[in-house]
């Protein structure tokens, strides 16, 4: 059996995961297992939108407790010290140019399973990413993209 895909995390993503984790399997399965009962004394369940509902809910919580576990399970820990001083790598922090409209955006770069473009988090296996890894402040880059390429300068690296 192939080996599973390692997930590259920052210390700082580790923690917000097990955290989740033990929400989930402490404090939510209580709260929907207790919703459950309260469904199950209204008696009739074929026609009990609070218990399917709760059922569904404990459905999709334990799904995220399994999607968790095994991120979790094949979870690498980066090292954010470990890169070279004044290049990207995982768990810097990137401000970036835009050449083409002049705007700068700021990213955390990341594992995969921590990105979250809308908080500024991108991941090393984007195409910005993959372009900026490695390289260091005032290097640009092309970026392609369905509309072409696109061209970036790094302006700041930061740990």
């Amino acid at each position: 059996m192939a080996d599973a895909k390692k997930n590259l995390l920052t210390y700082e993503g580790l923690k917000k995961l097990e955290e989740e984790l033990e929400y989930l399997k402490v404090t939510k399965r209580k709260e929907i297992s207790q919703k459950i009962k309260e469904a199950r004394e209204q008696g009739d369940l074929s026609e009990n939108a609070e218990y399917d509902a709760a059922k569904d809910e404990q459905r999709d919580v334990e799904l995220r407790i399994e999607e968790l576990e095994n991120i979790l399970k094949n979870a690498e820990v980066v090292d954010e010290e470990e890169g070279k001083a004044g290049k990207v790598s995982i768990g810097c922090k990137v401000t970036i140019l835009d050449i083409e409209f002049n705007e700068t955006v700021e990213y955390k770069v990341v594992g995969s399973t921590e990105a979250n473009i809308l908080k500024g988090l991108i991941s090393n296996e984007s195409p910005i990413g993959m372009a900026i890894m490695g390289k260091g402040k005032g290097e640009t880059v092309s970026v392609d993209t369905p509309a072409g390429p696109v061209g970036y300068k790094i302006m700041k690296v930061e740990k």
